[in-house]
């Protein structure tokens, strides 16, 4: 995913708008894990046909006995679709062909998770950058923020960046996946809640001050992780959100 994420890089900025680095990369990985399984198991049946398997009428078993022989009935068996036309007579094959179907439905499984856990961080993910937009479009001055009802916004704002922080800890995958260059891009609205937090530090609300330097850590938690586990610049906070909105969309922070 990362190699197909840096060639995505290399493309034209409209051609990268449409996001194919993250789902494609999915699907790449989903496919490299049905084919070792296929392949493994193929690689085991080979070497007893045609004496470990029997094999319906009509068949000749010299004839079906080819490694292309062997994936079919791997592949067939790892779906669990049980066509029965070659089947193992062996013992011991008759246990490793449904292990096999155990394999496959639990790979099934594995894929299913994934993606049903995948798309919810993108989401959540996506919901944090409009937030975050939102509050930028609304001109908020160092007045409006130093009162009581700010304390609930910058704890909900430090509360979501946790969320996103362990989403790419949990589903580091869910990086390459392309925000756009709109209102739901954290790359570019990222470098706001930085200069939010910077612009209230001092602020004279007891309340409003914890609450900013909470929103300060969880920031400097989730560039950590940005840039151990993706950009490794080595840099500051805002250098780092900086990298993070250049590999995202070309651009710096917004």
């Amino acid at each position: 995913m990362t190699s197909l994420w840096r060639l995505s890089s290399r493309l034209s900025p409209r051609r990268r708008a449409a996001g194919l680095a993250g789902p494609l990369g999915m699907v790449v990985v989903v496919a490299m894990w049905a084919c070792g399984v296929a392949v493994g198991w193929a690689l085991v049946y080979w070497p007893h046909m045609p004496h470990g398997f029997s094999f319906a009428t009509g068949l000749d078993p010299m004839e079906h006995s080819t490694p292309v022989d062997a994936l079919y009935i791997s592949l067939v068996t790892l779906a669990t679709l049980g066509l029965g036309d070659i089947t193992p007579a062996v013992g011991w094959l008759r246990i490793v062909a449904p292990l096999e179907a155990l394999v496959g439905f639990a790979l099934l499984t594995a894929i299913v998770s994934w993606i049903l856990g995948i798309y919810p961080a993108l989401t959540r993910r996506r919901a944090l950058a409009l937030r975050l937009s939102h509050l930028r479009r609304a001109h908020l001055t160092e007045e409006s923020l130093d009162t009581a009802p700010a304390v609930a916004l910058l704890d909900g704002l430090a509360a979501d960046i946790a969320r996103v922080h362990v989403d790419f800890l949990q589903y580091a995958e869910s990086y390459y996946f392309h925000d756009g260059l709109g209102d739901t891009s954290l790359a570019q609205t990222l470098g706001y809640a930085a200069e939010l937090g910077q612009s209230i530090r001092t602020t004279g609300h007891a309340d409003v001050r914890t609450s900013t330097a909470v929103l300060t850590v969880a920031l400097e938690d989730l560039a950590a992780v940005l840039d151990q586990r993706f950009l490794h610049t080595g840099g500051s906070v805002y250098e780092i959100f900086q990298a993070y909105a250049r590999d995202h969309n070309g651009l710096g922070p917004a």
